[in-house]
């Protein structure tokens, strides 16, 4: 979602630093080894700050167009992110992106194991009755990618500055939505 759907805006060092955490080093996987006190409080900080970069959320170029054309095919859209359940919803919210999302198909870090783990793709797959040869996961990050490739589905990497340091791992590269429009045909 973040950086795909919109346009990205965290910064994950400063983020890290906020929340005391080591540099460079996943956030929910060290939130995970935390004592359940001090996770506890790490987490609601972490709530806070996404909230706070959700409620200033702007689309993605050609992202609006992208979704109208997917549902209008009938296509089932689903969010599979790190973030909270409440940010997500937020974040589309303030993106003008909700529409296109049923509630139950937006999985936060609360419904499923974080990405890489392909654990949330599965369930969207499982909602829909769907196999994954008939998924297609689109993201701008390793874990986006990693989570469609273990899932089965077809991996879309979207990487806006052109430089596809995960190219290795997407079946399809491009540097925007409206390229991915445009490969739909």
């Amino acid at each position: 979602m973040d950086g795909t759907l919109t346009v990205a805006v965290h910064d994950f060092e400063a983020i890290r630093r906020e929340l005391g955490l080591e540099s460079r080093k996943p956030i929910l996987e060290q939130i995970a080894e935390l004592e359940p006190e001090r996770a506890l409080h790490v987490t609601a900080r972490l709530d806070a700050i996404e909230l706070a970069l959700a409620a200033r959320a702007r689309a993605a170029a050609g992202a609006h167009a992208l979704l109208e054309r997917l549902s209008g095919r009938g296509v089932r859209l689903g969010i599979l992110t790190r973030n909270s359940f409440a940010n997500a919803c937020e974040t589309l919210r303030a993106s003008e992106l909700s529409r296109f999302f049923e509630p139950a198909c937006v999985l936060g870090r609360e419904a499923a194991a974080p990405k890489p783990d392909p654990a949330g793709i599965r369930r969207l797959l499982a909602h829909w009755r769907a196999e994954p040869g008939e998924a297609v996961m689109v993201g701008d990050y390793r874990y986006d990618l990693l989570a469609g490739r273990a899932a089965g589905a077809l991996t879309v990497y979207v990487d806006p500055d052109g430089a596809f340091p995960f190219a290795e791992l997407a079946d399809v590269s491009v540097d925007s939505l409206s390229a991915l429009a445009a490969r739909l045909g």
